[in-house]
């Protein structure tokens, strides 16, 4: 199966303009980290996110970046960073080119400088146009833009108007997600103080006008909130939809590796400390059973259009189909909620709307 590796969380301490010392001893406890966790074979994919490494000078990129490689042997087939607009800068693209960085990803989220406001964004319009100039000019071979919907305030033309401008830009790869209200947040509280309502009906609208309008534009859907140019699909984000294992570096960096789940402190601190002490302060462990996986392995894929195939699946993670699985895709299928192509399952339109709620009605059965 394929291997994926990938740090984040950088920004746990970049609010502000950071310190020296944290970026080294970051920097140095990633090199350190790397040597405590190898991985046993290499990385088919390394992606840089969650908190968007993509912030350090252009230096440590390259020095980040080389450790990587070191621990590796051999370069990944797709190496994906994570960039904001406003952290996008000519000589930060020249070091990531230079590592053989393939695709970057920037979070655009909106166009419309109201939008940006409702959101909390720190970029402006401007801002992205000229980081999106800039990334063109770099010549990476894949590039990705991600956008938020449902937004209070965003119409169904404003939204749209949002689409048809990340089409004209030209990236080979489209993300869009749903709004989710997180709570320390301060839509959060507005939502509470029911100054912004949730509204399942226009969520669940948008949704359709999104995928018709992409694919539409030449970005076929391949997963429920992404989109890409024929052979452009993110490499790692399927790997990890398909349940292969990956490891995760740096704070709040989680792994899924020798049939355990766990993940890193969230804390700067708490996370260099542990490394310093010669330790894998690990949270969260999850010893995975055949039967999670094998459930994980058909919430995640039926979030892909080209779906799960149930039988193949079963003998991968030695797990029996059981009669209540059955039942299920029948009387999903009976709703025209799954489509059955033999032991292939895949979700119909209506049902991708629904794959949550289907999620969960297979981890419940399986």
């Amino acid at each position: 199966m394929p291997f994926c590796a990938s740090t984040c969380d950088f920004c746990a301490f970049y609010q502000e303009k950071p310190r020296r010392g944290d970026i080294d001893r970051y920097l140095s406890a990633i090199e350190h980290e790397l040597a405590l966790l190898p991985p046993d074979r290499p990385a088919d994919t390394f992606f840089w996110g969650g908190g968007t490494p993509g912030l350090l000078p252009a230096e440590d990129l390259l020095r980040l970046g080389e450790n990587f490689l070191r621990a590796n042997t051999r370069p990944p087939e797709e190496w994906t960073v994570e960039m904001a607009p406003s952290a996008v800068k000519p000589a930060k693209l020249a070091a990531l080119r230079q590592l053989g960085v393939t695709r970057i990803s920037m979070g655009v989220q909106s166009f419309d400088s109201a939008t940006l406001e409702a959101l909390g964004r720190q970029h402006s319009p401007r801002q992205i146009y000229q980081a999106w100039e800039a990334i063109c000019a770099a010549g990476f071979p894949d590039t990705s833009l991600d956008l938020i919907f449902a937004v209070p305030g965003q119409d169904e033309q404003r939204w749209e108007a949002d689409l048809a401008e990340a089409v004209r830009l030209g990236p080979q790869h489209i993300s869009t997600y749903c709004l989710t209200f997180e709570e320390d947040t301060a839509l959060f509280v507005k939502l509470s103080k029911g100054k912004v309502a949730v509204d399942p009906e226009r969520d669940a609208a948008l949704y359709r006008r999104t995928w018709r309008f992409l694919e539409d534009h030449g970005f076929p859907q391949y997963e429920i909130s992404n989109f890409a140019r024929p052979s452009h699909a993110c490499r790692h984000n399927c790997h990890t939809w398909r349940m292969a294992e990956w490891l995760g570096y740096g704070p709040a960096a989680a792994s899924q590796w020798h049939r355990r789940r766990f993940q890193n402190p969230a804390s700067l601190d708490r996370w260099a400390k542990s490394i310093a002490e010669e330790k894998l302060a690990h949270e969260q462990i999850v010893a995975l059973s055949p039967e999670m996986l094998f459930a994980d392995a058909l919430v995640f894929g039926l979030r892909m259009n080209e779906g799960v195939d149930l039988e193949e699946n079963s003998r991968r993670f030695a797990v029996p189909v059981s009669s209540a699985l059955r039942r299920l895709g029948e009387n999903l299928h009976a709703e025209e909620l799954l489509h059955r192509d033999g032991s292939r399952w895949q979700l119909t339109l209506e049902g991708r709307l629904r794959a949550d709620a289907i999620g969960s009605a297979i981890l419940e059965t399986v």
